[in-house]
């Protein structure tokens, strides 16, 4: 068995905005997880959330794909997740992105579980908490 989630979210915001948000770290740890990533290919990163039961709190990965502001591609490996990929596309579109999210390579019984438990997740993430970042206030932007 294998189960792969994907989302398509428009935001009325720039790309250039939107990948800020995706791969700026200070951004990243806002909305998402604490973490040291950076969008250059060949980077490891990890990202630090709250453990729970069978999930000791870190993933770990690596930048595969960065062609900023329209595509990201890394490796997703946490808890008994291992070897999974996500995958951010950017379009834009009149006078905002069409944002794609997949992340891919659950396998097995328990991948099945996690991705159902991550698919909420990502899915509150991109409907909820990165649209509210996205027009809070911008305290990492500089004004100019």
């Amino acid at each position: 068995m294998r189960r792969d989630i994907h989302f398509e979210v428009f935001y009325p915001h720039a790309p250039e905005r939107v990948w800020r948000a995706i791969t700026d770290p200070a951004q990243l740890s806002s909305w998402l997880m604490a973490t040291d990533f950076e969008a250059v290919v060949g980077r490891r990163f990890t990202m630090r959330a709250k453990p729970a039961p069978g999930f000791d709190g870190l993933v770990s990965g690596e930048v595969l794909e960065a062609d900023p502001p329209r595509r990201l591609v890394y490796s997703w490996s946490g808890g008994p997740l291992k070897d999974t990929l996500v995958v951010w596309t950017l379009e834009a579109r009149g006078k905002g992105t069409w944002l794609r999210l997949e992340h891919r390579g659950f396998s097995g019984l328990a991948g099945l579980g996690v991705s159902a438990l991550l698919g909420m997740g990502w899915g509150r993430l991109l409907r909820r908490t990165l649209p509210e970042h996205l027009t809070g206030p911008r305290p990492l932007e500089q004004k100019g």
